[in-house]
């Protein structure tokens, strides 16, 4: 009889946690909806990301309630847009039929919106899985990869499960990127400087003009990916972005996503804008839009034409961030990160993986996390009234 190994349940669980198959850690684990590599956990089993940066996981035998607020995945509660979900019901009947025209109708449609050519487009469903794609291309023969610390890790984490390094950066005191550092960590290795601006987690926005230079100047000796998913939520956001860039024949691609302010994160709609060369590395190996539905598409065309909830999703989202600092300051909590997106990070002053215990407890969902040696949470911008349940629960748990 050969030797067995015997796997407890709790044994089972956290190797479970430690890879994509761990489908019930999937909504609380690491910065990447979607991760794909193993995550470096530390002694109590939190995700360790770099010396500055670390998440708070739930304990892997915790039985997590139905939540009041769910408030830890940055989604729009607002949409899909009327227009939106209109288009896709309309639709849906041709859901044994693959999109490829319609594809091309939308890759058209987004086009003429960025101003660019439809060679310059390359769809996926949502942006995260374009940074993934962009990662197991780019890195399969090694390299690193700059960014900021803390930063979203979908691509840095794919591009380390390949073989690449990952130069973290931190970010400056007022939390924007600090772009003269991390020109002067590019080496000879680094295949990609990966900017998220506005930043997840920290809600913070780098300075338009100085990211607009050094995207200019430091993609002619490396590719700069600039991931705008949140870039919406700024009353002025297309003056913000990097899309002009390419037109200029820079090695720039930028993300956006369907995801945020379309309300559209369970869709699965996104792109990135590059030139025709570097869309030409990646479409070599992979296939961005084979994944989105035909619904989906005739969604995203919809809900890119209904401009009045686009601005409704921006206003209410600002109107909820407003109640969150006031509600923040009156409980003498006045270093929150002023945020240019769908979400708020503020300091705690208790550890992490208990706040979420208690939050989770009294059924609210947010995310905790380290920087720096600091506790902070991280909160999604729900309806106003599920901001007023976080705020009560959080005034009960930090009493």
């Amino acid at each position: 009889m050969g030797t067995t190994t015997n796997i407890n349940r709790r044994d089972w669980i956290r190797k479970s946690v430690l890879t994509a198959g761990g489908a019930m850690a999937l909504p609380y684990i690491g910065l990447a909806e979607t991760p794909k590599a193993p995550l470096t956990l530390d002694v109590e089993g939190n995700a360790i990301y770099s010396p500055f940066f670390k998440e708070y996981l739930p304990k892997p035998e915790a039985v997590l309630p139905e939540l009041a607020a769910k408030l830890n995945a940055n989604e729009n509660p607002y949409g899909p847009s009327p227009m939106a979900l209109e288009a896709f019901k309309d639709s849906a009947s041709g859901g044994n039929r693959y999109a490829w025209k319609e594809l091309f109708q939308l890759v058209d449609k987004i086009a003429d919106f960025e101003g660019v050519e439809s060679k310059n487009i390359m769809m996926g469903p949502g942006s995260s899985d374009l940074l993934e794609k962009t990662a197991m291309v780019l890195f399969m023969n090694g390299g690193n990869v700059v960014s900021a610390d803390p930063a979203y890790m979908s691509l840095i984490r794919v591009a380390e499960s390949v073989g690449a390094s990952w130069k973290p950066v931190p970010l400056k005191d007022d939390w924007s990127h600090d772009l003269k550092a991390m020109e002067e960590a590019i080496d000879d290795q680094t295949k990609l400087v990966y900017i998220c601006n506005p930043n997840n987690p920290t809600g913070s926005l780098t300075d338009h003009k100085e990211l607009v230079d050094f995207c200019s100047r430091v993609s002619e000796k490396v590719p700069v990916f600039v991931d705008e998913a949140y870039l919406w939520f700024l009353d002025e956001g297309a003056k913000k972005s990097m899309v002009s860039l390419v037109n200029e024949g820079k090695d720039v691609i930028i993300a956006r996503t369907f995801s945020k302010i379309h309300g559209m994160a369970g869709l699965r709609i996104g792109y990135i804008v590059a030139l025709e060369e570097t869309l030409g590395r990646l479409q070599k190996i992979t296939r961005g839009g084979m994944g989105i539905t035909l619904p989906s598409v005739y969604a995203a065309m919809a809900a890119m034409d209904d401009t009045e909830f686009i601005d409704k999703s921006r206003t209410l989202n600002a109107d909820c961030r407003e109640y969150v600092y006031q509600s923040l300051k009156k409980m003498g909590i006045t270093s929150y990160v002023p945020s240019s997106t769908s979400f708020i990070i503020f300091p705690i002053e208790m550890e992490g993986r208990a706040f979420l215990e208690q939050m989770t407890k009294l059924k609210v969902g947010v995310r905790a996390f380290q920087f720096m040696d600091q506790n902070w949470c991280r909160v999604s911008m729900g309806t106003m009234d599920e901001m007023k349940t976080f705020t009560a629960a959080l005034n009960k748990v930090l009493a």
